[in-house]
């Protein structure tokens, strides 16, 4: 999670809220649920595009990378914040699937 101080926040919030709105309007018009992932895929990419041509004007190789690893540390926190647990629950309610169980054993077994 990115944490950055309260007042640095206040800048950036009213302009990601406003963004989310138009996403999800705009979205709510199309077809299928789905829709808003392209929509939020094009302003996420856009804003890291432009972001690095306002900042460094160019594109190096440690841009990618910081950028690439960035995207995934997003990737990551969602999935270890919001998925996981989402999933755990629903394991709970509808039973596992019984190859992890087995394989997890056999590891363990291996092991000692």
């Amino acid at each position: 999670m990115p944490y950055i101080d309260a007042a640095k926040r206040e800048r950036f919030d009213p302009l990601i809220d406003r963004l989310a709105e138009e996403i999800a309007a705009t979205a709510g018009s199309d077809e299928h649920e789905a829709a808003f992932a392209g929509y939020l895929n094009y302003a996420c990419t856009r804003l890291a595009l432009k972001v690095v041509r306002l900042r460094f004007h160019r594109i190096r190789y440690w841009l990618i990378a910081l950028l690439s690893g960035t995207f995934r540390n997003v990737a990551d926190e969602f999935y270890r914040r919001l998925a996981a647990p989402y999933e755990d629950k629903q394991i709970k309610k509808n039973g596992d699937v019984d190859e992890y169980e087995a394989l997890l054993a056999a590891d363990v077994d291996q092991a000692k």
